[in-house]
């Protein structure tokens, strides 16, 4: 399992636009993805779960992927984040 943390810059958080790119982003991955804030944890997969987290500025995030691909589709998560989020 692949696991880290990151903590949003966008300073509209989590909203539709990259949402729905990082579902595509990562639905061509057999790995597990999910993400967590608090005690609340979604698929990164399942677009309106992930919208309606909540996410916002400042938010800090916890990214686990579990599978056989996992570690290029945490560096492909991370790598998104770092530059859209």
């Amino acid at each position: 399992m692949k696991e880290f943390s990151y903590t949003i810059t966008d300073s509209v958080g989590i909203h539709a636009r990259p949402a729905g790119v990082l579902v595509k982003l990562i639905k061509p991955f057999a790995s597990k993805c999910t993400i967590t804030k608090g005690d609340k944890t979604e698929e990164l997969g399942k677009l309106m779960k992930v919208m309606g987290m909540g996410i916002k500025c400042g938010d800090t995030v916890v990214i686990k992927v579990e599978g056989s691909d996992e570690a290029a589709a945490a560096e492909t998560i991370e790598n998104f984040f770092k530059e859209n989020l």
